[in-house]
């Protein structure tokens, strides 16, 4: 039996044979998933081994496994004792159960057997790419332009797949380095979407509790609980930031400040030096193409939400050699740690700002609220 979400790897199982075993699961929401058992998972990973660990997020362990059939696959372990861990759980599966496209990461199926919740994916060869970008620098991951290019790209269909193909649209909502895994070709893959909501095309915007990674969040979002998909692009325009310059946004210590990434780009931007936003690792690249590419990030993480293109204007801005109009473009707005001179992400208290020191809201954000990943 092929998998019923994908039509990727040939798992034999029943469907449904796991579903509502789980406390707290819906039984019907899990009819439409390929079941695997929890003691060939443990098989597949060696009882879980610490050596078959390959990453972790902010709701469980995952390990690589190599099931029964052969097929090497992720297997993401989700805390016993988290509430939120079912319902990311759930979330998950709702979301992308039912999509198919190559820069989203492929569901191969689920375990939901007693206290046990795991999900089941397609393995990629070369990890996530804060791993190869912002991690340890390995001699074998080489992101030279090219590569870097083509992820900004690839990351950038597969949102705009989510967006306007899928209905009802996906809103990811947790767009960041960890959350985009790459193949062995080192094509893009988003991954993670225990916070993903779903957008009917007849609402403007859904107010909800806000999640997701501080450093990344939309002004509107992070500060009123205003979610669009424009959230989305903000956070992708910080990303491609991170690709260019091989650091992250969420340390503020850059130009020899305390500055955010995105605050000091934009600081080059105005100075003219965008060329040294770029990652001295990344090897010979072409001026002009890197600084259309930066530009667009400034596009994206416009202050105003309306400023902000649709993600299809974003692939098509990026995959052509196209001028873009450098007066349409205005300071991106950034969280600004109202404690501290420079700003960063690890204040209870904060608000947005754009660059030139302009206060958007004096609304304190609790990062309780601003829930990390």
């Amino acid at each position: 039996m092929r998998c019923s979400c994908f039509g990727g790897p040939s798992v034999d199982r029943k469907k449904g044979t796991a579903a509502g075993t789980l406390h707290g699961m819906d039984g019907d929401l899990l009819q439409d998933i390929n079941h695997l058992s929890y003691n060939e998972l443990r098989s597949a990973t060696d009882n879980f081994h610490a050596s078959n660990k390959i990453g972790r997020g902010g709701f469980g362990t995952v390990y690589k496994g190599t099931l029964k059939s052969g097929t090497q696959v992720a297997v993401k372990t989700l805390s016993a004792q988290s509430k939120q861990g079912v319902q990311e759980f759930l979330n998950e599966i709702k979301t992308i159960s039912k999509v198919k496209h190559p820069n989203l990461v492929e569901l191969i199926g689920c375990c939901a057997q007693g206290t046990n919740r795991i999900l089941v994916y397609e393995y990629v060869e070369n990890s996530s790419l804060d791993r190869a970008l912002l991690g340890s620098r390995s001699t074998d991951i080489k992101l030279d332009w090219g590569r870097r290019s083509a992820i900004c790209l690839g990351i950038a269909r597969g949102l705009d797949f989510l967006h306007k193909e899928v209905v009802p649209h996906i809103v990811h909502r947790d767009i960041k380095a960890s959350n985009i895994l790459l193949d062995k070709d080192f094509n893009p893959k988003i991954g993670d979407f225990g916070l993903a909501k779903l957008f009917p095309d007849n609402i403007t915007h859904i107010s909800t509790r806000i999640a997701g990674t501080t450093g990344y969040l939309a002004p509107e979002y992070a500060l009123g609980g205003q979610l669009t998909m424009k959230a989305d692009v903000y956070s992708f325009g910080v990303l491609i930031l991170e690709i260019i310059s091989g650091r992250s946004n969420t340390k503020p210590s850059w130009g020899g400040t305390q500055k955010l990434l995105l605050e000091w780009a934009w600081q080059l931007h105005e100075e003219g030096k965008h060329l040294e936003l770029v990652d001295p690792e990344m090897g010979e690249f072409p001026e002009e193409e890197v600084i259309r590419y930066i530009k667009v990030a400034f596009f994206c993480t416009q202050s105003a939400a309306n400023r902000r293109p649709l993600m299809t204007q974003v692939v098509d801005m990026l995959s052509r050699q196209i001028q873009l109009n450098d007066k349409e473009i205005t300071a991106p707005g950034f969280f600004q740690d109202s404690d501290s001179p420079g700003g960063g992400p690890s204040s209870t208290k904060g608000s947005y700002a754009d660059s030139s020191g302009y206060q958007m809201s004096s609304v304190p954000v609790r990062i309780t609220e601003v829930t990390p990943r």
